[in-house]
């Protein structure tokens, strides 16, 4: 026998969901979670945790891609995209992860959120972000473009085309 879901669960129905869907909770969909870094126009780190992250080729075979599918047009991510078009997407292993997820507590203009967080941050090689080096994958990455989710929505989908790499030898 398998649930059905088509509005929200009653028991969910005084949830706060921080502006995500109920249906991102209930469906539990894998995605990796990763951290995107970039510098803020006062020049300091900015790092956000973010999930819902896909990975593509152009069909012609030119370039790779980074849709990232959920972007606060309110936060720090979306104002240093808007501004810099350039950061870099972070995989973490397992015991950076709370580490990784301070940078949300730490969220503020005036602090550099990745040494905050007590991760090592050095700069990228084709773009103008850092990179954290306790994480095993790192995509320097351009910003090529975006689309509101749905009209007047305050989330984005964002594309970055990934640039360069770097990856642990292990």
């Amino acid at each position: 026998m398998k649930n059905q879901y088509s509005a929200v669960p009653a028991s969910m129905k005084d949830m706060i969901t921080y502006g995500f869907s109920w249906m991102e909770f209930v469906l539990s969909i894998p995605s990796p979670m990763v951290l995107v870094t970039s510098y803020k126009s006062n020049g300091l780190a900015n790092a956000c945790m973010q999930s819902w992250v896909t990975f593509t080729s152009a069909g012609s075979g030119k370039g790779f891609y980074a849709i990232l599918s959920s972007v606060n047009k309110n936060g720090h991510l979306y104002q240093t995209l808007m501004e810099r078009k350039e950061a870099v997407i972070n995989f973490m292993e397992a015991d950076c992860y709370d580490r990784c997820m301070a940078t949300i507590q730490n969220n503020q203009f005036d602090i550099d959120e990745i040494t905050e967080s007590g991760l090592t941050a050095i700069p990228a090689s084709l773009v103008n972000a850092p990179l954290v080096d306790e994480c095993f994958m790192n995509l320097e990455c351009r910003y090529v473009w975006e689309k509101d989710i749905v009209p007047g929505d305050n989330h984005a989908l964002i594309c970055l085309e990934v640039v360069n790499t770097h990856i642990d030898k292990d």
